[in-house]
C-alpha cells in the first residue's frame, strides 16, 4: 500500500472515518507485512486527524450558532450546594 496521505485532507468525514475502519481491521488481522502495517499506521493516523479536525470545526459551528464561547461551554451547568449545616 502506498504511503499516501496527500487525498486525506479533502475527505469527508465519514469517508475517512470508513476508511480508518477498514485499515483497523486489516492491522487487527495480522495479515500484513511489517512494511505494509507501517504504511497503513500512517494512513490510519491521517484519517484519524482528519476525523478530528472535521469533528472540532463541527464542534466550533455549533458553539458559534448557539452564541457560545469556548470560556462559556460550562456557563449552563448547574450544581446543587447543600445548605450549611446539611450534612448530606
Amino acid at each position: 500500500m502506498p504511503n499516501n496521505t496527500d487525498d486525506v485532507a479533502g475527505m469527508t468525514y465519514e469517508d475517512a472515518r470508513d476508511e480508518l475502519i477498514a485499515i483497523v481491521a486489516r492491522l487487527e488481522a495480522g495479515q500484513a507485512t511489517l512494511d505494509e502495517s507501517l504504511g497503513l499506521w500512517e494512513r490510519g493516523e491521517a484519517l484519524a486527524a482528519r476525523c478530528q479536525e472535521l469533528l472540532d470545526g463541527a464542534g466550533e459551528r455549533i458553539a458559534a450558532v448557539r452564541g457560545e464561547d469556548d470560556d462559556m461551554a460550562d456557563a449552563g451547568v448547574v450544581g446543587v450546594v447543600p445548605a450549611d449545616g446539611d450534612d448530606e
